[in-house]
């Protein structure tokens, strides 16, 4: 049965929270955002940005440049049509600007005063394209410029984070959904990208435009200037009006996109299920639904964000007719010029252009702001706890001790209470008891990707928080219940176990892992190229290449975390042969839901709701007949 629209959008919007849906708000601009402590972040962009001061003295002057040379080019019209003009009406009078004497005199004095008219004009267009020209070559400096400086900042803001990234401790991956991680390295740092390149230019751009524009109407006639400046009102309304509209539509348009994406990708994970039940008509039927609401949402918010440009300029044509109505009076009445009356025209006309396009960039501005908020919040965090600051580096043989150890991954629940245990050197150690006993927060806990706050953890009598963290890391290899190979070749996935052991070493720790012979049936053996986290292979296979790696870093402490219960029983001896090989002279802690891979085990602890309960090994355990010998025999199941 097929579930109603609204439960579907709040499902599936949920599902797609965090991904990568670089939604779009009206004309290109980002999804929306406010940073809470604007000086602040500000502040931090500049220590990346203000490594560039020079490059940014050449940008600021490029941006000059261009301004003033599109402002200067458009006045050069004013003489050209003035000339022509007293050329067909020689008893036409003018009072011409400042700005206007200005050009008409250096035209003039370059081709002197007994020049005539077509020199003149010749002569005016070549200083025009020159002009432009100037423009043109620092519009295209101070863009080639500010993206160096803006990809220079990005890479070293990307370089950052990953790197801080790395330091941060597993309590802040475990908490913090993928998604939302991966949208600090994409949709917040696409942002600042956006804000460096292009916001940021566009906005002291505009604003340099304006001033200039301003400044050339107001000494070329007041008057006019008033009325122009009086439709700018009207510009702002409309544009806040349709903004707002187009925005509200905008933002309902991501949320159905986010709906459906989030209904795709869970449909296209599931489909073996959905197939299984027969569930084809009513997934086509659902999914019909959501796309259904999201054509309805673009459509009104591709409508009301397409209408903006049009209403805008037809606006602006409204304030062009009334300027160039109330100019032709003042030519009759005043001697204005149809020179300067045409360059007047043009500059109303593109007068409100700059505040658009500022009001439409300080909205990406702010989202970039936020973005980089976010991405700042993450560097500032605090990095693995690295203990003592003792850093010792003394060889380990083995001997785990866990004194009294109590803890809790919040302070309000307690996995783990009052555990006490040891191993030495080379014996191996069994945890068994139901999901949510502590078995693998005993392993986090020697690994210190937690850390404990009561009680005492020891590797051959010290403190493992006096010891130097990566050294005590590589000293631990572990094979996980939950496999994961990088992108890569079989060897170089093996070598991860450790980088510097030559191929010879690689291939000696497949072949104690059990994993040399299914690697040899490989299309290209040890060079075959792992697809997908290992989708190319099967679960036993990737787990074998897992034991590898482990078997290669030689580590003489072992922890294997499930590491045969998601595979079938013919592959788990293959697997345990592999394991018997390696945790041969290491000291091993093996989790387990499989009785039958604990049975030879020096020590056997059974935990329940974060105490062990019983301990000894297999004989001791069954003699015993408590819980372990029920397990064992059937009379209960772990849950």
């Amino acid at each position: 049965m097929t579930r109603n629209l609204e439960k579907l959008k709040k499902q599936y919007t949920a599902v797609s929270h965090g991904t990568s849906l670089r939604g779009r708000g009206p004309h290109g601009g980002r999804a929306k955002g406010k940073p809470k402590d604007v000086g602040k972040t500000i502040k931090r962009l500049l220590s990346y940005v203000g490594k560039y001061k020079i490059l940014l003295v050449f940008v600021a002057f490029s941006m000059l440049l261009s301004a003033v040379a599109s402002l200067i080019g458009s006045y050069l019209l004013a003489p050209i049509i003035n000339r022509i003009t007293l050329e067909l009406f020689p008893n036409a009078q003018f009072n011409m600007s400042s700005f206007e004497a200005l050009a008409d005199s250096v035209i003039i004095r370059i081709i002197g005063e007994n020049s005539g008219v077509t020199t003149y004009i010749i002569t005016a267009l070549i200083i025009l394209v020159c002009v432009y020209l100037i423009g043109v070559i620092a519009t295209y400096t101070q863009t080639r410029l500010m993206m160096t400086i803006s990809q220079s900042s990005v890479e070293k803001i990307r370089n950052d984070l990953f790197s801080k990234m790395q330091s941060l401790p597993v309590r802040y991956f475990d908490s913090h959904p993928t998604g939302e991680i991966m949208s600090r390295f994409t949709n917040d740092v696409d942002n600042i990208d956006v804000m460096l390149n292009n916001s940021l230019v566009s906005v002291f751009s505009g604003i340099i435009t304006l001033v200039g524009t301003f400044t050339f109407m107001i000494s070329t006639n007041w008057i006019l200037t008033l009325i122009t400046i009086l439709f700018v009102p009207v510009f702002a309304k409309l544009a806040g009006l349709i903004g707002k509209t187009s925005s509200k539509y905008y933002s309902s348009q991501q949320a159905s996109l986010g709906a459906v994406n989030g209904y795709i990708e869970e449909t296209v994970n599931g489909q073996k299920v959905i197939k299984v039940f027969n569930h084809e008509a009513d997934c086509v039927e659902e999914f019909s639904l959501l796309n259904r609401e999201l054509r309805e949402k673009q459509f009104k918010a591709q409508f009301f964000g397409g209408i903006m440009g049009p209403i805008m300029g037809n606006t602006s044509q409204i304030s062009y007719g009334v300027t160039v109505a109330v100019g032709g009076v003042l030519m009759v009445l005043s001697g204005f010029t149809p020179g300067a009356l045409t360059v007047f025209a043009g500059y109303s006309r593109q007068f409100a252009m700059p505040i658009n396009n500022i009001s439409m960039q300080m909205s990406t501005v702010f989202a970039a702001l936020a973005g980089a908020e976010r991405v700042f919040g993450v560097m500032d965090l605090e990095g693995e706890n690295v203990g003592s600051g003792k850093n010792v580096k003394s060889e380990i043989k083995g001997e785990v001790v866990f004194e009294n150890v109590s803890f809790g991954y919040n302070p309000d629940k307690e996995v783990l209470s009052d555990i006490s245990l040891y191993a030495r050197q080379g014996q191996k150690i069994a945890f068994v008891g139901s999901t949510g006993a502590g078995k693998t927060t005993i392993t986090n806990l020697l690994n210190r990707f937690y850390d404990t706050e009561v009680g005492k953890i020891t590797i051959d009598g010290i403190d493992i928080k006096d010891y130097d963290k990566d050294f005590l890391r590589s000293n631990i290899a572990m094979v996980l219940q939950d496999t994961h190979l990088f992108t890569g070749t079989v060897m170089d996935n093996i070598r991860y176990g450790r980088p510097e052991a030559n191929d010879e070493e690689v291939i000696n720790a497949a072949k104690m892992a059990s994993a040399h012979s299914f690697i040899m049936r490989l299309e290209n053996g040890y060079d075959t190229i792992i697809e997908g986290d290992g989708s190319n292979l099967s679960q036993g296979q990737r787990q074998l290449l897992n034991i590898a790696r482990a078997a290669l870093s030689k580590a003489p402490i072992l922890v294997l975390d499930e590491a045969t219960s998601s595979v079938d029983t013919r592959t788990e001896r293959h697997i345990e042969h592999g394991m018997d090989r390696i945790m041969k002279n290491r000291t091993t802690f093996v989790i387990a839901h499989r009785l039958s891979t604990v049975r030879n085990s020096n020590a056997i602890m059974v935990l329940e709701k974060g105490k062990i309960i019983e301990r000894g090994n297999h004989e001791e355990l069954l003699s015993q007949k408590g819980v372990y010998y029920k397990l064992y025999t059937g009379a209960i199941e772990l849950d």
